[in-house]
């Protein structure tokens, strides 16, 4: 981790989109297999660089990170073009965790990114608090509104996490998570 990322995830703001959810999501890339290591280093440079940027008054922290990482991995002699694009392309893929068919990294990418979804419950539980925490600025009844819309869409999807592998893993948990959370806001 560079050291620009290392203050990025230390901000004081960050509850959730912190280190430690990095480290969460390079473990469960690393369960994956089947990866050429091209492919898992592309993965593992858009993990560490997803939510470089967070700022929850804003709306395009995604793209924001993705052109960070386009920016950093320019100091890389060992990063081609191609793969900071791939990188910055996956990473814009975290903002609406929708996957085109057949994007097999675009499906891990967002499958372990939405993992937390499909935690167990007491986990997922703390990730909802803090998420709440990140968002203090938003009025309760703001607060309530938007969360729903975003459960709501996660819980009519035909599939949550678009990875099979992830899908069949964690998607009954998610939905459960998903269901209570609901429930806790109406």
């Amino acid at each position: 981790m560079t050291p620009k990322l290392e203050a990025a995830y230390a901000e004081p703001h960050r509850r959730y989109h912190t280190r430690e959810h990095i480290e969460q999501c390079l473990a469960l890339l690393g369960k994956v297999p089947d990866l050429q290591d091209s492919e898992r280093r592309i993965l593992e440079l858009a993990i560490w660089w997803h939510d470089a940027v967070y700022d929850p008054t804003a709306s395009d922290n995604e793209v924001r990170s993705a052109e960070m990482a386009k920016a950093d991995l320019r100091e890389f002699d060992d990063i081609s073009i191609h793969a900071r694009e791939e990188v910055a392309r996956l990473i814009r893929l975290t903002a609406g965790h929708e996957v085109e068919e057949e994007d097999r990294l675009g499906e891990i990418m967002v499958s372990i990114d939405l993992a937390i979804l499909g935690a167990p419950a007491p986990r997922y539980d703390a990730y909802a608090h803090a998420v709440r925490e990140e968002y203090a600025h938003v009025p309760d009844e703001a607060w309530r509104k938007g969360r729903v819309a975003v459960l709501q869409r996660f819980l009519d999807a035909q599939v949550i996490f678009p990875d099979p592998a992830f899908a069949e893993w964690l998607d009954a948990q998610a939905r459960e998570n998903l269901t209570r959370e609901l429930a806790s806001l109406s």
